[in-house]
């Protein structure tokens, strides 16, 4: 893979993909100390950057191939990204994808024309079925990221953002499978002074073990709220590019690509999905760290609402506008009035509360009340905390 390749992937997108934006943020240029860019393929056709190795991949085969169909196993951003290009090519596509893939995701590579077939399982399970199908019935698998053409496709983000930055000294991108990460390390090629970061999901870092052992290594997955790059093996093809040029990977924490969601959607007014916020995320965990102009690139914004809902709640936690605790107090009138009062005068908004008198821990003529409040950050979180020790409240 040479960074020609790209420059010649670019031309086949002509009309196809759009030229995302690349905008400045006041907010993280704050944080970082220098000028920060944040390359939005998250506005891109089909809610990420997908589409453009997709495309590139299905309009380099032959006549004779396309006429067989081409067969996919995604979650969400690939499979739409598939089912986008194989229409637009007049292309038969089937998906297959985990069952209970988020309806939105769903409802979009259906609406593309895709077929969908659901499979036991997550998608290792359904990369297995995708690929017995081509088999069966001659369909062309279309890999993820482990294809010389998608990465080429994805390399165009890299060329959009030295044409939109050309003083760039550090683009961060999310790591996943490795092919847009891939794709962009290319322009290392020409740009030898440009650094590049990859950066993945604490829970699901494959990279470092990886690159550690000089070959790709499966690793156990924990739990994470970044779908989008949760891959247990790098490909080798991009492997091979991002141990030659990429120049470090780093891996955030769930709590960091929570508050940098959360934070994108207030300060930035973005809707991005966990996975796309990773750049983001290390750009908090680690100001100051990277040279500017810093360029990161939010790499989607498919996220199912339920999901948005459940990461927004994690990222006010995280961030300590959001504060859950028990007390227990004396089981006599006015007293419950008395907490709640001294917390309206802390200025702390109420959520919910629970008044239980029946736990068997409890002692003679004692209730314990749990409670849910938004306060403005840790700072306010203490000042509830000693308010209430202040008066007397076992807190628990």
């Amino acid at each position: 893979m040479q960074l020609s390749d790209v420059v010649t992937a670019r031309s086949l997108l002509d009309g196809v993909a759009t030229t995302t934006p690349c905008v400045s943020s006041r907010w993280l240029s704050d944080l970082a100390g220098t000028t920060v860019r944040l390359k939005c393929e998250n506005l891109q056709r089909t809610g990420s950057f997908k589409i453009r190795g997709a495309y590139v991949r299905i309009a380099r085969l032959s006549t004779e191939e396309r006429s067989r169909g081409v067969v996919a196993a995604s979650a969400g951003n690939h499979a739409q990204g598939v089912a986008l290009a194989a229409a637009m090519l007049d292309t038969k596509a089937r998906i297959f994808m985990p069952e209970g893939a988020a309806i939105p995701k769903v409802s979009a590579t259906r609406g593309y024309g895709a077929d969908i077939e659901f499979v036991h399982g997550g998608v290792t399970e359904a990369v297995k079925e995708a690929q017995a199908y081509a088999q069966r019935t001659g369909a062309e698998f279309i890999h993820p990221f482990d294809h010389d053409d998608i990465l080429a496709g994805q390399g165009t983000v890299g060329l959009e953002i030295v044409e939109q930055v050309p003083d760039v000294r550090t683009i961060l991108v999310p790591i996943g499978g490795g092919g847009l990460a891939a794709g962009i390390a290319l322009l290392r090629e020409k740009h030898p002074d440009v650094r590049i970061v990859g950066v993945q999901a604490e829970a699901a870092s494959t990279y470092v073990p990886s690159l550690s052992s000089g070959a790709p290594v499966e690793v156990d997955l924990g739990p994470t709220m970044a779908d989008g790059i949760a891959v247990s093996r790098p490909g080798q093809i991009p492997f091979d590019v991002i141990a030659e040029h990429l120049d470090e990977v780093l891996t955030v924490s769930e709590e960091a690509m929570s508050q940098a969601l959360l934070q994108l959607l207030e300060r930035t007014k973005m809707l991005v999905e966990p996975s796309g916020a990773a750049g983001v995320a290390a750009l908090m965990e680690h100001p100051g760290r990277f040279e500017g102009p810093v360029v990161t690139v939010l790499s989607g914004g498919n996220i199912d609402a339920l999901v948005l809902m459940e990461v927004i709640r994690h990222g006010l936690n995280a961030a300590g506008r959001f504060l859950a605790f028990r007390v227990r107090i004396p089981d006599r009138p006015g007293e419950l009035m008395r907490l709640l009062v001294a917390l309206a005068d802390l200025q702390v908004n109420i959520l919910n509360v629970q008044h239980d008198r029946t736990s068997e821990s409890l002692g003679v003529r004692q209730v314990e009340v749990a409670l849910q409040v938004s306060t403005r950050g840790t700072d306010q979180q203490a000042q509830v905390r000693e308010t209430l020790t202040g008066l007397g409240y076992d807190l628990l």
